[in-house]
């Protein structure tokens, strides 16, 4: 029966009401859980997201790259997110731009689809990452989004990301407090030991606890960002080289344990990109691999949407957001 325009204005509602900024996502999870800000280029990424979510009950994050909306154009990738949330009314979620440089966070301000955007000058020195954080924060904040910037750099490679391991620093945390009360940002990324792609962590450092707590010691009650939150699982690794991959199998990601450890130091939210592709990619070699014979998309992308959500729900129980709907 198609629905009255009274239920519809009131699916739309409910749908605007459990859309968040990341700031008042925070502002309930700090010190207690932390929210999975997951990647998407696809329908099948998008819906597997949102399908784990409304199963768990766990508030997340969806973030587009600006390579993502190059790729898919970013009125498509906003358009499929608008669609599961209504496909999935339950759940409790932030629009995140993630890495945008001014024109990018701009446009996504703009758009009226953001709850949140990144701008990242983080390869700056600390005056100009100032410079150019501050006129983003003054711009969303008058919509109401929130804003997260990023002090020190990480190395490793994602999307058009590329950065050499000589040129990786951890964040200074003398600098921590000058830059947010300059910049008003709402979050920050740090550079803590982590880094970007499925090369990383060959040299097996971790997670810098010493750091984190610090920064934490000068930013107490501050939401802080970890990228590279990816755990670059060596099962799917060994699987995807088994049906023709090439991939590094030296590569190390987060360590679990000190990915939960870290939300008792101000981690709110993890990002999450490499996993989901190397994922993808393994669900897709091995079905051509078994099956030469087909071609039809549709096959290996169900299996893909219910892979991408068995593993986030996964992702949702180790950081303690698993039933935290209930906080909003």
């Amino acid at each position: 029966m198609k629905k009255s325009s009274f239920e519809a204005f009131d699916q739309l509602e409910k749908y605007n009401r459990m859309k968040l900024t990341t700031g008042q996502l925070f502002e309930k999870c700090y010190g207690k859980y932390a929210i999975a800000a997951v990647n998407v280029f696809t329908m099948e990424q998008v819906l597997g997201l949102f399908s784990a979510a409304q199963k768990c009950q766990a508030p997340f994050i969806v973030q587009t790259t600006p390579v993502a909306r190059n790729y898919a154009e970013a009125d498509m990738l906003l358009a499929m997110i608008d669609a599961a949330a209504r496909i999935y009314p339950e759940t409790v979620y932030a629009v995140h731009l993630d890495h945008g440089v001014e024109d990018h966070a701009m446009d996504a301000i703009a758009s009226g689809k953001y709850t949140s955007v990144m701008i990242d000058a983080s390869h700056e020195d600390f005056d100009r990452n100032v410079a150019r954080t501050k006129p983003i924060v003054e711009a969303a904040h008058l919509s109401n989004i929130s804003v997260e910037a990023e002090l020190g750099v990480l190395s490793g490679v994602e999307d058009n990301i590329s950065i050499e391991e000589k040129h990786a620093k951890y964040t200074n945390p003398d600098d921590v407090v000058e830059f947010v009360n300059q910049t008003q940002c709402d979050s920050l990324a740090i550079a803590v030991g982590t880094s970007h792609g499925a090369y990383k962590f060959s040299g097996g450092q971790g997670l810098q606890f010493d750091i984190l707590k610090e920064i934490q010691e000068r930013l107490p009650g501050f939401p802080l960002v970890l990228h590279g939150g990816s755990a670059v699982n060596e099962v799917e690794i060994e699987a995807i080289n088994k049906y023709g991959g090439k991939l590094n199998t030296n590569a190390k990601g987060v360590d679990p344990e000190e990915l939960k450890a870290s939300i008792q130091y101000g981690i709110c939210k993890v990002n999450i990109a490499t996993d989901t592709r190397l994922i993808w990619t393994r669900v897709h070699r091995e079905f051509f691999h078994r099956n030469p014979e087909q071609f039809d998309p549709i096959v290996p992308g169900k299996v893909y949407i219910e892979e991408q959500r068995d593993f986030l729900a996964s992702k949702f129980d180790l950081l303690g957001a698993t039933g935290r709907n209930k906080d909003f």
